[in-house]
């Protein structure tokens, strides 16, 4: 089981699923452009989630968990 999950700076979840990240957050709030977020890190900048219609939306990828077995 493979998806994804995004949380605005309000704290509001968006349940993605295994769709693209992009086009379902576009489709969900009625928009159609979304502009790359991205974080600096030890090697340059690593993209983290989509700016739209004034919401700051981090992506995560959301899998199973395996545990201790």
């Amino acid at each position: 089981m493979r998806g994804y999950i995004g949380i605005d700076q309000y704290g509001q979840t968006y349940h993605i699923g295994d769709n693209p990240p992009r086009k379902t957050l576009l489709r969900a709030l009625g928009r159609s452009h979304a502009d790359k977020m991205y974080i600096d890190g030890k090697d340059g900048a690593k993209h983290i989630g989509y700016i739209i219609a004034r919401l700051w939306i981090t992506v995560y990828e959301v899998h199973e968990w395996v545990g201790n077995r």
